[in-house]
């Protein structure tokens, strides 16, 4: 289930709801492409800003169209211990297959009240579940200790780590060994944590090159290390394009002029700079995509 390209989804808009047509296309060019998950409502996804009632139909509606063709690993960390459980309650019911939970944010906590966040999650609802290390967003980090602790819950099987750090990377592998699948949460990362031993890559640029993200992973999985390194060479351009600006701005703007989505965000993110947006046009041109 945790391995290869997964998509970390962005939520297509139009006039200021969700657009679910648009999501469910989206959803079936990313099956017929290769991608190997799907995750609806995380950061790409603009989790902060949807409503309960829109977070759960989301995940509603990515259940539904994948239609047990993939996985389907829901966003529904929070930064109250009870309203995870209790989103990640929902989404069980929803029919997810596994839930992805960004680390508490905001709170700080100390690793011991990460553990017992985690724990508590965990204890609360029999789902698969994928810690998410992000301490750029989250201002804390989920340390290798820790993550070795929480391999030892049965039902926490992976971690999306977004630090960027190979030596962090290195040593959650070197404590949890087979315990726990390793996720990048950095494109830029994904062909170095695969060589370290990781499963795959929870990606943004899947969003806009799914067959070729995929294909890097697949490569490597056969053994063909030069091929898939080429391919991570091509896709860097693309990789730093899509954080030009604040994720999921670029992304969405992308998909925008690939005529995929209306490109619409909500605020408290906005459109990109005209200087930016030239420049993301450039990039994709040059991959032609549009």
């Amino acid at each position: 289930m945790f391995k290869g390209s997964i998509v970390a989804l962005v939520t297509p808009f139009k006039n200021g709801a969700v657009d679910e047509k648009a999501l469910s296309d989206l959803i079936e060019w990313h099956i017929e492409e290769g991608t190997n998950g799907i995750v609806p409502c995380g950061t790409t996804g603009e989790s902060a800003t949807l409503t309960y009632e829109e977070h759960y139909n989301v995940i509603k509606a990515t259940v539904k169209a994948v239609n047990r063709r993939v996985p389907v690993i829901a966003g529904t960390g929070a930064n109250s211990t009870e309203e995870t459980i209790l989103m990640t309650q929902e989404a069980k019911r929803l029919g997810a297959d596994a839930a992805l939970l960004v680390a508490p944010y905001y709170n700080k906590p100390t690793q011991e009240g990460l553990y017992r966040h985690y724990r508590a999650v965990a204890e609360a609802v029999d789902l698969p579940l994928v810690l998410y290390n992000v301490p750029g967003r989250t201002a804390v980090n989920i340390l290798p200790q820790t993550v070795e602790r929480l391999s030892e819950i049965e039902n926490i099987v992976a971690i999306k780590e977004a630090t960027g750090d190979m030596r962090q990377v290195s040593e959650v592998l070197r404590r949890c060994g087979d315990r726990i699948a390793v996720l990048s949460g950095d494109d830029f990362t994904t062909y170095t944590l695969l060589a370290l031993g990781g499963s795959g890559v929870i990606s943004v640029t899947a969003n806009v090159m799914p067959k070729e993200v995929s294909r890097m992973c697949a490569l490597y999985e056969e053994g063909l290390y030069d091929d898939a390194r080429r391919l991570h060479f091509r896709l860097e351009p693309l990789n730093s394009a899509m954080f030009i600006e604040t994720n999921p701005i670029p992304v969405k703007t992308a998909l925008s002029m690939m005529g995929r989505i209306t490109g619409e965000l909500r605020l408290p993110l906005c459109e990109m700079s005209e200087t930016n947006r030239e420049s993301l046009r450039q990039t994709l041109h040059s991959y032609g995509l549009v």
